[in-house]
């Protein structure tokens, strides 16, 4: 039997992680700050949610939310804290591309619209309504025809807004694009943007799969415009490793949706719900968003220093431990040079190299993921490191 493989292999068999380390067969540690695709920002194996993770083990797994269970209620008492601001309300789902197919779900039903507004370069997920608002292309084209209709605007461009009208159920932003490069929002286009989308009964979805969930160093990244969306998905990060999604809306949504306009076998399963509740106790009790931002702005200041004298090196930018190089060359070499000096990356958009760090995260750390970017770097400008 053969695996189906849609990802090209990295060549190493990682046999054990453990907060921001995995090891590889041949006892070799890692600094992974590929993390799963940021899925690990609580560290591999968190005590927490590995303690809560058995002792649900040893009750019951499988049930789903047509019952009642205690961890499930636990865990809507600890999210509670951390929910966006004037969201009563959360469905959970497996993954972040579940939880943007609900949204979109959403965002038709409660406006009777039909028309999605995205962005340039953004990533919203795989399954034929995320994709249809996927930016790339390359992943579009092969399953065409897709949701429509559908506009794509440039990104963090306010002129572009004046295209919305009263045909669009909602525009759907990431406060940082991931995939698309690393590239934060700029606080004058999300005003813009929340304000032209109230001013036409448009409803906003912040995508914080990637960035939310105390990355960018608040709970959830849209905080940092000092605005509010209408919906918010949310996933990776939420369930300290377990697979799990959410979907957080108001009661003036909420309301509005019925028996069977949804549904899903393992979404809300006692085993998400015991992940989701150690995971927001471990944000609360450890102050991670205050971490992230501390010290993704140390991080961000070593590479900056490190990397000022490259050619090749256009900007280091991002929003707390959610961090990216960009090159003016292909980033392939680096992030191989990179592993090849026991630090884990990975590409976003055409040329950055991209750091989803746990919040552990520590300055020796740091030294060695900066020390390895400047010799990927150097090597990737066929220079070499004094």
């Amino acid at each position: 039997m053969k695996l189906i493989t849609f990802y090209g292999s990295r060549g190493l068999r990682i046999v054990k992680g453990e907060n921001q380390y995995v090891w590889d067969d041949k006892g070799r540690r890692y600094l992974d700050l590929h993390a799963g695709h940021g899925v690990a920002f609580l560290g591999h194996r968190n005590p927490k949610v590995v303690e809560y993770l058995k002792r649900q083990l040893d009750t019951i797994i499988t049930l789903t939310t047509a019952f009642d269970i205690d961890i499930r209620d636990e865990m809507l008492k600890e999210i509670d804290d951390l929910k966006p601001e004037g969201m009563d309300n959360i469905f959970l789902l497996n993954s972040g591309t579940e939880a943007v197919e609900l949204a979109m779900k959403i965002a038709r039903k409660i406006t009777g619209r039909k028309k999605f507004i995205a962005f340039k370069n953004s990533f919203h997920g795989r399954t034929m309504g995320s994709l249809s608002i996927t930016w790339n292309k390359k992943y579009r084209e092969p399953f065409e025809p897709l949701i429509s209709p559908i506009e794509f605007l440039e990104f963090n461009q306010i002129d572009e807004l004046k295209k919305l009208d009263d045909s669009v159920a909602a525009v759907i932003l990431e406060p940082v694009q991931g995939e698309g490069g690393v590239i934060p929002a700029k606080p004058e286009f999300v005003k813009a943007l929340r304000e032209e989308t109230e001013r036409r009964g448009i409803l906003l979805v912040s995508d914080e799969v990637q960035a939310g969930f105390g990355r960018t160093g608040k709970v959830w990244a849209y905080q940092h415009y000092g605005i509010r969306p209408d919906i918010l998905t949310a996933g990776k990060a939420i369930g300290g490793g377990f697979p799990v999604s959410a979907v957080f809306v108001p009661d003036s949504i909420a309301e509005k949706l019925g028996e069977g306009d949804h549904g899903t076998t393992y979404g809300g399963n006692p085993m998400a719900a015991a992940a989701v509740t150690a995971a927001s106790r471990v944000l609360k009790e450890d102050k991670v968003p205050e971490q992230a931002k501390v010290k993704g702005e140390t991080f961000m200041k070593m590479l900056r220093d490190a990397l000022v004298d490259f050619k090749s090196v256009r900007e280091v930018r991002g929003l707390g431990l959610m961090i990216g190089v960009d090159l003016r060359l292909n980033p392939g070499t680096a992030i191989k040079v990179l592993q090849d000096n026991g630090v884990l990356s990975l590409k976003a958009g055409v040329s950055t190299i991209r750091f989803l760090s746990p919040y552990m995260i520590t300055n020796q750390d740091m030294e060695l993921a900066v020390d390895a970017t400047r010799k990927g770097v150097a090597e990737t400008e066929g220079k070499k490191t004094s």
